[in-house]
């Protein structure tokens, strides 16, 4: 399975996910209405990775703690927005757990209770 397939899994296993294209790549929405993930292929810079919402100063601390793995992407990057390389070692738990929390920031309350009751029942 490729990255785009394992990153796709991980996004459409949260409630109420459904994917669009968006300049050409692939993104999901929560609620189908708010973008948290978007794939990112598109910019020729022969780098593989996602772009994604991120709770508050959470981009700041992974780009200057981890930078070969981290990024600040463009057009996103100043709304706080992550980037994540997918083309280095991957640790698939820890994109989960940034999935997770970029679907929380911009979910609706009912969904993340959703989310919340699918975690607890687990």
């Amino acid at each position: 399975m490729n990255v785009q397939e394992r990153l796709r899994g991980i996004c459409a296993g949260l409630p109420e996910v459904t994917e669009k294209l968006s300049h050409g790549e692939p993104c999901w929405f929560a609620g189908g209405k708010k973008m948290f993930v978007m794939f990112a292929d598109h910019h020729h810079d022969d780098r593989l990775g996602f772009w994604c919402a991120a709770p508050a100063g959470v981009q700041e601390e992974l780009v200057a703690a981890e930078p070969d793995q981290f990024f600040r992407p463009p057009y996103v990057g100043h709304r706080g927005w992550l980037g994540v390389y997918l083309d280095v070692a991957v640790d698939w738990d820890e994109i989960g757990e940034i999935v997770d929390d970029a679907y929380r920031t911009v979910a609706t309350k009912r969904l993340v209770g959703e989310l919340d009751r699918r975690v607890a029942s687990e």
